[in-house]
């Protein structure tokens, strides 16, 4: 196991999940974001025993839960052999403190699960480098109390006096670890630039989504090569860039990182290296899974991400995935309840987004079964070449 890595290569460690139920978070919504939860578990090596859910107005400044639930949950913990405690929310300094103490067992949030997967799944110097900055910027915080058994370093010659504490020492060493990872990721970012500016006159197109809904095995699908991807959250972290040739027009397109509800912001923060892909595109590629529940809030998130990262309004094709796995369930013409979402049929849904894009391109496919991907192809091939057009008025020679 890496030093820093909690679940790397762990052996199936088991979890219970915790999130509350709020006037801001819908039963419904709660319930999503814990299978959210579970899946960014499964992802790091976690089986989940136990989900612990509870109505409250507000979370407990102190414990997250309430003080009845939190005992439940202690009780839970010492008679089942759990090895750890998952909460869906950021978790303070004081609560996880707190909490550790009362349940004796490791204890994490969202925001340090996120991490530690991407820490898992890191494998270039940039990933790694992006991925421990964003963990030291997470932990800074949280090394109030850490040392409290070392209350003062040993004194000795020219050392008299109250000297200086353990959590000032690792305070400063992680302050000057992030100066110098800050650093290394400016010199990564210039010989990025560097290889971006190496790419010639070709227009730049960006595959974007939330994770885990296909970008990879699309991108394997209109590149033609093997990029690695599994039913896992965060498959892909670094971004991975193919030339692609459709009809004779040359393009590069780009596999960027998935995004999720809760990202941290220090991931956000440091990987805008990598999301310089996403900025500098000409067109993107927004890729929705089209089967889950979900997908417009996901639609939503991928969309405020994307304004965080880059301000300026860029030429979009939106691309319904999964359309193989999409379950329509037919409403009984009896029943006076309106209708939910699963009981729109694919072709109603497709009516409802064109009409809602407002003339914007949106294709409906299947990258498993490689329905309608001859279909995307066109569609993209046509926007490619507009752009081409635009920005090379006088190199049209290729249509």
């Amino acid at each position: 196991m890496e030093e820093g890595h909690v679940l790397v290569d762990a052996v199936e460690e088991r979890c219970v999940l915790v999130g509350i139920i709020t006037q801001k978070l819908t039963e419904d919504l709660a319930n999503e974001y814990i299978e959210e939860l579970r899946f960014l578990a499964e992802t790091a090596g976690a089986i989940t025993q136990k989900v612990f859910l509870q109505k409250m107005q507000a979370e407990n400044s102190k414990t997250f839960v309430g003080t009845g639930k939190i005992e439940e949950i202690r009780e839970y913990v010492r008679d089942n052999n759990i090895d750890l405690a998952i909460f869906d929310d950021e978790l303070s300094p004081s609560q996880l403190r707190n909490i550790e103490t009362i349940l004796q067992i490791k204890v994490l949030d969202r925001n340090n699960l996120i991490l530690d997967i991407f820490a898992s799944r890191a494998r270039t110097s940039s990933a790694k480098t992006q991925v421990e900055l964003a963990q030291l910027q997470y932990l800074l915080p949280r090394l109030t109390n850490l040392w409290t058994h070392l209350e003062r370093q040993k004194g000795g010659i020219g050392m008299r006096g109250p000297g200086e504490t353990q959590i000032e020492t690792d305070r400063r060493i992680i302050n000057y670890k992030i100066s110098l990872l800050k650093e290394r990721l400016k010199d990564i970012d210039k010989q990025t630039s560097v290889q971006r500016g190496n790419r010639g006159q070709l227009v730049r197109v960006a595959l974007v989504g939330y994770t885990n809904v296909g970008k990879s095995t699309m991108m394997n699908l209109l590149s033609k090569s093997e990029v690695f991807a599994e039913n896992k959250l965060f498959a892909t972290l670094d971004t991975t860039v193919r030339k692609v040739v459709i009809d004779n027009l040359p393009f590069l397109l780009t596999d960027t990182v998935g995004f999720i509800r809760k990202l941290p912001h220090q991931l956000v923060e440091s990987f805008k290296s990598t999301l310089d892909e996403v900025r500098e595109a000409d067109l993107l590629v927004h890729i929705l899974d089209i089967s889950h529940p979900n997908f417009e809030d996901h639609y939503n998130v991928v969309n405020e991400t994307l304004a965080q990262i880059d301000k300026t309004e860029k030429p979009t094709i939106l691309v319904f995935n999964k359309i193989d796995a999409y379950k329509y369930v037919e409403k009984d013409p009896d029943d006076p309840s309106p209708k939910t979402r699963e009981n729109y049929s694919l072709e109603e849904l497709k009516k409802t987004w064109m009409s809602k894009l407002n003339g914007q391109l949106c294709v409906f496919v299947s990258a498993q079964e490689k329905e309608n991907i001859e279909e995307l192809k066109q569609v993209v091939y046509e926007e490619v070449k507009r752009i081409f057009k635009v920005r090379y008025p006088y190199n049209n020679f290729l249509f």
